[in-house]
């Protein structure tokens, strides 16, 4: 059976379109014109990509994904957002749900057939390893923003076996290290998109965050407190006119089970286990 497409797109000819370079690629198109009908073709068929315009008559697009990725029956399906709009403010306006691909139009067929490779490979590497749901936030480095994605994750927590506990300790950790990527990442420059990914794992919840800035050595951060001594750091940040402060790293590595950043350094990772955590193989 041919892998399916849902294109959603109001104005006909474009929806045709898609449909036609779906095809071309081996994939089955459903086509649908409005917010509504996407919500009542997904429920109903599963697709396994869902090809989203952002402007619909209805519901739009932003609201579409938004429900789709909340819901943990949807929320595993690949959503690939198709714009006429290359206004960056509008893709990192508010707080968000992300989708796992963007198209600009005019885009070329072989744009969209590698949105759609990437979107199915995000996909069997999900199911593969066991993960239940990922969703992904774009926001705007303003921390009111940050606090509305980390109430928004309290709720998604509540779905999992993590204790009220855990709960506290996870938003705490999304608020520290959020926290630190818009003040040093971003520099405080609002218009940078942080990325938040939320992943339930078959024994775990992870988060991701992600900024755009130039990245730093973990291993070296003479203006962060650290577990020898938690205020030697303090005398550097007073003599560099820096703020009292630099203990969100060491705050959530003791919140959180696994933390780990990237080689770069613009990347953190925390693993919050629902159980006791395993051991170290």
């Amino acid at each position: 059976m041919p892998r399916t497409v849902l294109v959603v797109d109001d104005e006909r000819d474009a929806n045709d379109i898609l449909a036609h370079l779906v095809r071309a690629r081996g994939f089955e198109p459903i086509q649908v014109h409005s917010g509504q009908e996407a919500l009542t073709e997904v429920s109903r068929r599963r697709p396994d990509v869902i090809l989203l315009d952002l402007s619909l008559p209805d519901i739009n697009g932003f609201e579409v994904c938004d429900r789709l990725k909340r819901n943990r029956e949807t929320n595993l399906i690949p959503v690939v957002m198709v714009t006429a709009h290359h206004d960056a403010k509008e893709r990192a306006a508010g707080v968000r749900v992300g989708a796992n691909g963007y198209l600009i139009k005019p885009f070329t067929p072989e744009q969209l057939h590698a949105a759609l490779d990437e979107a199915i490979a995000w996909h069997d590497e999900h199911q593969g390893r066991g993960t239940t749901g990922e969703i992904n936030f774009d926001v705007r480095s303003e921390l009111t923003y940050l606090a509305q994605v980390s109430d928004m994750l309290a709720d998604l927590f509540a779905h999992t076996p993590l204790t009220e506990r855990h709960i506290k300790d996870l938003k705490q950790a999304i608020m520290e290290m959020g926290g630190n990527a818009i003040e040093w990442g971003h520099r405080k420059n609002a218009e940078l998109v942080l990325r938040i990914t939320y992943r339930i794992d078959p024994n775990a919840v992870t988060l991701i965050i992600q900024d755009q800035g130039p990245g730093f050595d973990p291993g070296n951060i003479p203006h962060a407190a650290s577990e020898e001594d938690p205020i030697r750091h303090l005398e550097l940040r007073n003599e560099l006119g820096i703020r009292e402060g630099g203990f969100g790293i060491m705050l959530a590595r003791g919140l959180v089970d696994k933390f780990w950043h990237n080689e770069r350094g613009n990347q953190v990772t925390m693993v919050k286990y629902y159980g006791e955590a395993p051991a170290e193989s």
